[in-house]
């Protein structure tokens, strides 16, 4: 075949050639020169990054006819000769289908002789993770104390797979995902030095979709090319990466913020009708706001987004939109997403999610603040003006008839909820710790059968007084309080399932909590003033304490509650 794929044509030959590495290419090459070289490697890090190539390169160098060189010069007879592997000293292993003890040993045993034509023997095990671990234990000891004519450079993907015996044994260099930037600018010196026709924008959808990835870039970069007639256009990108353009997220997006569903389904419905998946989608439309969120927080940092370019469009979209929406959009997404991977039928969930999020009630972004309150403020500067106005024309009696009123504004439009005190101290006057403990131990139970909305206002609630036609519920919050006892069908619910489990049917009172306790403190100081007993709340003598008052006194006993 004369037609090479561009990833083989294009690998590096030479360190400078390695993008976005440059920690580990530069450490190698001071140790080149310094002839500082260690008997064994570890690269490790994700896929398409270099390792392999990088591992290739410094087996040339180490052997090269000019060394000590910090490149190699790839045209010596050695270079050469290890660039198309005729040389058998520098010998790369594929770790996936060799893993086997007896692979291993082979390796063991030939090591101990000297190499027939360079200067060193390299083994490059790639994929070492994959070794048995029998096949670890045979090269444990070789790795440690191997010949001085042989270098170990172990290629992995997954270092935590690898035993520690075999890490501490190596010099480690850790690959990085390469950014996007890096792989654009090595894509443009390829589609030049090519003659192919591709702007900058495809290039650009190309290294995002390839995820830091020099490999994978270049293989999609060939698809398109292959998949385009005269030149690479974005369209043709977006359809070889399998992603949604830009533009049809803007789309999308401006169709939610103004809460259009028509225009929000007709744009699915599109992107479905060209074949994409919804599953690749929902995933870019999540990474679209995730990019939106950190543009708005952080805008310096633009390299740190995935998927969107900076556009006027992308910019408009992100300044009308509030971050504490975005949260909500992609709290919904990610839902719908976890929810798309168990169904026959992701299209559905899809659409649910669309109409969710442009139903959403969305708040008013920082921006649209000022625009809102300025009518109010207009209106409280005309008032002001009319109060002079009517001040310096001697008008003071409409001030005396507003302080009445003004006070009984003060009166009427105080908010919270305002317990029954009259209904609760009845229902402490007749309480007894026995009616208390009966509703107690149903409780669980009676929260189980409740339903799900119900049970969910009794979290931070608990019966604390209870007679035989009543009982009271203490309530942390109170807007929980509230909220249950004017919802009549809550209070009735929780009177049956009660009626159903102890066998008789109570009123239910509800106070919050810290109106709980004055009303308590109030309740017990006016019972302790007519000598009354409280019930369930005043401190009822127990059989043990009246005992230990017989035994030791009553003025040698404190009772603690």
């Amino acid at each position: 075949m004369a037609y090479q794929a561009l990833y083989r044509v294009w690998r590096p030959q030479q360190f400078i050639d390695v993008v976005g590495q440059e920690h580990v290419t530069q450490t190698l090459q001071n140790a080149l020169l310094q002839q500082k070289i260690s008997h064994a490697y570890l690269f490790s890090g994700p896929r398409g990054t270099g390792k392999t190539s990088a591992a290739k390169i410094l087996a040339k160098a180490v052997n090269c006819e000019k060394a000590p060189v910090n490149e190699p010069c790839n045209e010596c007879a050695t270079c050469r000769g290890i660039t198309d592997g005729s040389i058998s000293d520098v010998i790369e292993i594929d770790a996936a289908s060799n893993n086997g003890v007896e692979e291993i040993r082979d390796i063991r045993d030939k090591v101990k002789y000297a190499p027939s034509v360079v200067k060193y023997k390299v083994y490059i095990i790639d994929e070492v993770h994959m070794l048995s671990i029998g096949a670890f234990n045979a090269l444990l000891k070789t790795l440690e104390e191997p010949p001085r004519h042989v270098i170990f450079i172990l290629a992995t993907t997954e270092p935590h797979k690898i035993p520690l015996t075999i890490i501490s044994r190596c010099q480690r260099f850790d690959f990085k995902r390469i950014t996007a930037s890096a792989i654009v600018k090595r894509m443009k010196l390829i589609v030049e030095e090519s003659g192919v026709a591709c702007g900058e924008r495809p290039l650009q959808i190309i290294a995002r979709a390839a995820e830091g990835g020099m490999r994978d870039a270049l293989s999609l970069l060939d698809q398109a090319i292959s998949f385009s007639q005269d030149q690479v256009t974005e369209e043709d990108a977006l359809t070889v990466t399998g992603s949604v353009s830009q533009g049809f997220l803007n789309q999308l997006s401006k169709a939610i913020q103004e809460q259009d569903v028509a225009s929000g389904l007709e744009a699915l419905e599109e992107l479905l009708y060209h074949g994409k998946d919804p599953s690749r989608f929902i995933e870019d439309f999540i990474l679209f706001y995730r990019d939106m969120l950190l543009f708005k927080t952080a805008p310096a940092l633009e390299e740190s987004l995935e998927r969107v370019m900076l556009d006027d469009e992308f910019r408009q979209l992100a300044e009308n939109i509030a971050p504490e929406q975005i949260y909500q959009l992609i709290d919904v997404l990610n839902k719908t997403q976890q929810e798309m991977r168990w169904t026959n039928h992701p299209r559905i969930f899809l659409e649910v999610a669309i109409i969710k999020l442009c139903q959403m009630e969305g708040k008013p972004s920082e921006q649209s603040a000022p625009a809102q309150l300025e009518p109010l403020l207009n209106r409280i500067d005309q008032l002001e003006r009319e109060l002079k106005e009517l001040r310096a024309n001697g008008v003071s009696s409409i001030q005396e008839q507003a302080q009445p009123v003004q006070k009984a504004a003060t009166r009427t439009s105080r908010k919270g909820y305002q317990p029954p005190s009259g209904r609760i101290n009845e229902v402490l006057k007749q309480a007894t710790k026995s009616e208390l403990n009966q509703i107690k131990s149903q409780w669980g139970e009676m929260l189980r059968r409740l339903m799900k909305s119900h049970a969910a206002l009794l979290n931070d609630a608990e019966p604390v007084a209870a007679s035989p036609t009543a009982f009271i519920i203490k309530f942390r919050h109170e807007i929980h309080c509230q909220m249950a006892m004017d919802n009549q069908r809550f209070v009735e619910t929780v009177s049956t399932a009660l009626n159903e489990l102890i066998g008789k049917r109570l009123t239910v009172l509800g106070i919050p909590e810290d109106q709980w306790l004055a009303l308590r403190e109030s309740f017990l100081s006016s019972q302790q003033g007519d000598h009354q007993e409280d019930g369930e709340l005043q401190k009822e003598e127990e059989p043990f304490v009246a005992e230990a008052k017989k035994l030791f006194g009553e003025e040698f006993i404190e009772i603690i509650e």
